[in-house]
């Protein structure tokens, strides 16, 4: 049986539809999930606490805490893959045990965006998988807009969403406290053909932009938020998001043009259960509503999550979208 991480032998993953899908709602007031599929990534199988994923032509096993039922495929099937991220112990760092011969860097697409995969120290890779459906609505609302949208990006990571609404002809301005992050966005705006987009690269913390961009009088027409639960800002800054979020959207309500555009506001569920992603859901949705107080935008709400081959969901993330 060929290894997951090689082309050979998925021609049937392979023809499946390369964008999302939603499980759909009863009504705009219940949550609707979002699964991504792309010809570039698989969740090939998942338990026992890992997943096994599929990026491009490389194969990668990393923990996953809500894979608590057995793996699908056999053990051998997992064997087959290129590297497995070890997590750490209690005083140790994590690490990458590789099994085959891993290169530093390699490139995977979706759509009009193609961008790099890195076996990080962390044990993220530079995407999340998930998110493929926001680039999908991104792209889409840019578009549509009919005009040339003013977007900000706001923890911004390696730029993917940043990407999708300059590909489809937004002015965009991303920012993330990581330069490291922002030199990988960077990489990638280069590998998906579009340098000569506008794009402004900011490294500084979240908060201390839009209060700077408001005092001067700027506005956007599109937001996208996708802050961490923690995190630290590049002069010490620290990013609680229980505590900064309200104070973030408040000052994002500040520097939104009065006829926005779209506003997507995407966060990690501490406890991804369905009835908490419900919960934090339309949390995120009453959020959005009092930052667009007086908007003529309307809001929906839901999840993100992953979907493997024998059909075990793993939640990722929890949104608000006002369009």
């Amino acid at each position: 049986m060929p290894a997951p991480g090689h082309r050979a032998g998925l021609d049937a993953e392979r023809s499946a539809h390369p964008f999302s899908r939603k499980n759909h709602a009863a009504s705009d007031e219940d949550m609707e999930t979002l699964i991504p599929q792309w010809k570039d990534y698989q969740l090939v199988d998942s338990g026992a606490g890992r997943k096994l994923e599929r990026f491009g032509d490389f194969a990668l096993i990393r923990p996953e805490p809500q894979a608590k039922w057995a793996a699908a495929l056999p053990a051998a099937r997992w064997e087959q893959a290129d590297a497995e991220f070890v997590k750490a112990k209690a005083g140790e760092r994590g690490d990458w045990k590789l099994r085959a011969a891993l290169p530093e860097r390699w490139a995977i697409q979706r759509g009009k965006l193609k961008f790099w995969i890195r076996a990080s120290p962390s044990g993220h890779v530079g995407v999340f998988p998930d998110q493929a459906c926001h680039w999908d609505w991104i792209a889409g609302m840019s578009t549509r807009a009919g005009v040339q949208v003013k977007a900000l990006g706001l923890f911004g990571h390696t730029g993917l969403a940043t990407l999708a609404a300059a590909a489809a002809g937004a002015e965009v301005t991303h920012v993330d406290a990581s330069r490291r992050a922002v030199a990988w966005a960077r990489e990638n705006q280069s590998l998906s053909g579009l340098g000569e987009r506008p794009i402004r690269w900011i490294v500084e913390d979240a908060l201390t932009f839009v209060r700077r961009e408001a005092r001067r009088g700027n506005r956007y027409d599109a937001l996208m938020l996708d802050p961490p639960r923690f995190g630290r800002g590049p002069d010490g800054e620290i990013w609680k998001a229980a505590e900064s979020l309200p104070e973030l959207l408040a000052a994002c309500g500040k520097i939104l043009s009065p006829s926005p555009v779209f506003v997507l506001l995407n966060t990690y569920a501490t406890v991804l259960t369905r009835g908490r992603i419900e919960k934090e859901a339309e949390g995120l949705r009453s959020d959005l509503k009092r930052t667009l107080e007086g908007s003529r935008l309307t809001i929906t709400a839901g999840g993100l999550a992953i979907e493997d081959t024998a059909g075990r969901r793993i939640s990722a993330s929890v949104f608000a979208r006002a369009q």
